[in-house]
């Protein structure tokens, strides 16, 4: 007998289980919320330098104000950046007065620029308040706004290496709850962050919590269902990303300040942290970490919610070691972030997946965080980019299912590149081909992204599953870091982000190729059970 055996004893698939992994799956509703929030609070209005403060000459429009304050464009729109020194009163149409300013001999070869030392006037149609508008990210300081993305994913990052390693030394659970009231607290802070350096702090803060949050949900889903229904239950759970995505449209349509809005996607988690109280610890990990009493209770638990009650009276601690007993003698060896590195199977593992979700975070971020290039009304091109998904992970379940993970992992992965290579040689004026593009490559990637969090939760074992999946969770939030940066370089050449973007893919789909199948497999308890599969 073993763990599996035991799981099917008191329900595999019962009522615990689909309570278990819905409540476990909502905080993901909420994680593209934070992910992409930047595409609203940090979306870039039309906007130019503010007129003179004081005309001296007649009086005049808003419009001639601002005609002989501010040159026009290439495209004859007021210039982000810059504004005449001296009001340019010959611009005015002849007829718009009588009367002659008293600099009226300013004329066109005299002219002299000037930033935009009174500040900028923006355009708020689309959002009455961003944090551009609020703190000035323009210009000189528009760097400043990919910057505040990178510090996000930097705390993603570090929450990934923090949450992963604390995880398998304390428990899914606890850590769950710690994240989740972390988040709550760190979105409310954002929302009413009084400088940009706030801003970023309590960003950066979000990051980790959100990281945290979703590797101890996902090791608690995977961990509590049988082998044969993980690929099913892994689609559901990255379709709750992608439903996440829909309502950050739809919130971000009805709220546009950008307080209100991350106040909006930030207080759920209170309410996620309440409920996370009634979760079960993972049984295996508690086994391994030398709690069986523990894990014996959890599993009458389970046989009591899935009205199993008789079955699960037969489970006590004989039962339990003698259906475990490889895994515990395992788990009298300490385990470190080391062992994913310590054999050549794991080697081969590790490197191979931290390609493969460098690459995929990579281009799913320079695609996704910067939606005002294509031209779209950015609501639109959100739910456009979110829907996307749906098509995308039912194909990639189809083919987890009947081709296996690797083959599936390998296609979406040098699809994706392709879609985005050709993209770059499209001319900029073909808007709508160039959107369709970057829509069917960024359902590639989103499949991809399907497919590997599954895939890496089968090939780690469970005695240092926690400390692989914050590896290369890791690895992902490096990418989603460089993304925003790789996006400044087009300021220089403009195919240069494309070309890198599209590029990375198709190399750690060849990455992927090396990596073992693990369809119709059993989960791997021990490093040797990787070992020898």
């Amino acid at each position: 007998m073993t763990f599996a055996d035991l799981l099917e004893q008191v329900g595999s698939t019962g009522r615990f289980q689909v309570l278990h992994v819905t409540l476990a799956a909502l905080p993901i509703l909420m994680m593209a919320s934070h992910n992409l929030l930047q595409n609203f609070v940090a979306s870039v209005p039309p906007h130019y330098c503010a007129a003179h403060a004081n005309l001296s000459g007649p009086a005049l429009s808003p419009e001639d104000t601002l005609l002989v304050s501010v040159p026009l464009n290439q495209q004859g729109r007021p210039e982000c950046c810059t504004r005449y020194v001296h009001p340019q009163w010959y611009l005015l149409p002849t007829n718009s007065s009588n009367d002659e300013p008293d600099n009226w001999e300013v004329q066109e070869n005299e002219i002299e620029m000037q930033g935009c030392v009174d500040g900028w006037k923006y355009n708020v149609t689309e959002m009455t308040s961003t944090i551009i508008t609020e703190w000035d990210l323009v210009c000189d300081h528009r760097s400043l706004k990919q910057m505040a993305q990178t510090i996000y994913m930097g705390g993603v990052l570090v929450g990934a290496v923090v949450f992963g390693g604390l995880s398998d030394r304390f428990g899914r659970r606890v850590l769950l709850l710690i994240t989740n009231l972390m988040m709550g607290v760190s979105g409310t802070c954002t929302a009413f962050a009084p400088t940009f350096s706030l801003y970023c702090l309590f960003r950066f803060f979000s990051g980790m919590a959100l990281s945290g949050t979703l590797l101890n949900s996902f090791s608690l889903i995977v961990e509590w269902i049988p082998t044969h229904v993980r690929t099913v239950v892994g689609t559901c759970t990255g379709y709750c990303y992608t439903t996440g995505q829909l309502i950050l449209a739809g919130l971000a349509y009805n709220i546009r300040d950008w307080r209100w809005l991350t106040l909006a996607v930030s207080l759920p988690f209170y309410v996620f942290f309440l409920y996370s109280w009634w979760f079960l610890e993972s049984a295996r990990w508690l086994v391994l970490n030398k709690r069986p009493e523990q894990a014996v209770k959890n599993l009458k638990a389970v046989a009591r919610i899935n009205c199993k009650k008789t079955e699960g009276d037969k489970i006590n601690l004989e039962v339990l070691q003698k259906s475990m007993m490889k895994e515990m003698s395992c788990s009298q060896t300490t385990h470190n972030a080391l062992d994913l590195m310590r054999t050549p199977v794991m080697r081969t593992i590790t490197i191979c997946l931290s390609a493969v979700w460098f690459s995929t975070s990579f281009a799913y971020y320079g695609l996704s965080m910067d939606l005002q290039k294509f031209g779209v009304n950015i609501y639109l091109i959100q739910v456009i980019f979110g829907a996307v998904d749906i098509p995308a992970k039912i194909i990639v379940t189809v083919s987890m299912s009947m081709v296996g993970r690797r083959m599936s992992q390998c296609v979406s992965l040098i699809l994706a590149g392709i879609m985005i290579l050709i993209n770059v040689l499209v001319p900029y004026e073909l808007q709508t081909l160039r959107t369709c593009l970057a829509v069917i490559g960024k359902g590639c990637l989103a499949a991809s992204f399907n497919c590997c969090y599954l895939y890496s939760g089968e090939l780690y074992p469970t005695v240092i599953r926690q400390s692989g999946m914050g590896w290369v969770s890791m690895m992902a939030r490096i990418g989603a870091m460089v993304a925003p940066m790789v996006l400044l370089l087009g300021e220089a050449v403009a195919w240069i982000p494309g070309f890198i973007y599209g590029g990375a893919p198709i190399l750690s789909g060849i990455f992927a190729y090396f990596l073992p199948e693990t369809l119709a497999s059993p989960l791997p308890d021990t490093i040797k059970d990787a070992e020898d599969r």
